[in-house]
């Protein structure tokens, strides 16, 4: 009725299932579409809004992780419907939409049949995944309860090469930290000789070090990434350089 697509709101919803009860998310992580989809959501109990001087969070109860299992069919949850290989190749045994749906949210689904749906775990469909609140136990977790019976008797369900793949995917994703920074490609000089601009930047990569604030350089290119917590030591430097 607010003009909001069903099948977005389908998708936030199981989206929001993997999310951690009890744990706050900022609402600035949310689309203008989910937004407003999160305070109605919040009128039914599916999480709770707080406010804050500046942000603002949502957090989930335990009625919105439940999401994924109370929507889908009860036939469907009396057995599990998905196999995942080896080679991280992935069959689900449905004609759900629903179920090809939640798929989505962590595989790339490459085409779906009446009755199979057929896709991959990657590392970009997982990064994408852990970028939206699921982490990678949540996903292991929903694999092995959902395994088809064919392979559900297995030790383990799922292979244990993609669970490991899984995890470590996670872990390398949450190794990179943002770091504020500047970038320094042209080295002041009034001498143009490129021996000159050479010294210069030797000079200022070797301060740089020096102040603990050199990320990255190529010598050779004379370019340089340093943190911005030292750029205005840097600008003085290279402008006493340049007298």
């Amino acid at each position: 009725e607010q003009g909001v697509d069903q099948a977005d709101l389908i998708a936030f919803l199981l989206e929001l299932s993997f999310h951690t009860p009890g744990e706050a998310y900022s609402l600035d992580t949310l689309t203008d579409d989910q937004t407003t989809m999160i305070k109605d959501l919040a009128d039914l109990g599916l999480v709770k809004l707080q406010k804050g001087r500046k942000e603002s969070w949502f957090i989930p109860t335990k009625l919105a992780t439940n999401l994924s299992v109370s929507l889908t069919d009860s036939s469907s949850r009396k057995q599990g419907f998905v196999v995942v290989e080896t080679n991280f190749r992935m069959y689900a045994y449905s004609s759900s939409k629903l179920h090809c749906e939640i798929l989505r949210l962590f595989a790339r689904v490459e085409y779906q049949l009446p009755n199979l749906i057929v896709g991959a775990i990657t590392k970009e469909s997982l990064y994408n995944a852990f970028e939206n609140g699921i982490s990678a136990e949540q996903i292991v977790t929903f694999l092995q309860q959902n395994a088809h019976p064919r392979v559900a008797e297995k030790i383990p369900s799922v292979p244990e090469n993609v669970t490991d793949q899984i995890r470590l995917w996670e872990t390398d994703l949450n190794r990179v930290e943002m770091t504020p920074a500047h970038f320094y490609d042209e080295f002041p000089s009034r001498l143009t000789p490129s021996s000159i601009e050479q010294d210069v930047f030797e000079a200022a990569s070797d301060f740089a070090r020096m102040h603990n604030g050199l990320l990255w350089e190529d010598a050779k290119k004379m370019r340089m990434v340093v943190k911005a917590e030292i750029h205005m030591l840097m600008r003085e430097h290279l402008r006493g350089q340049n007298k």
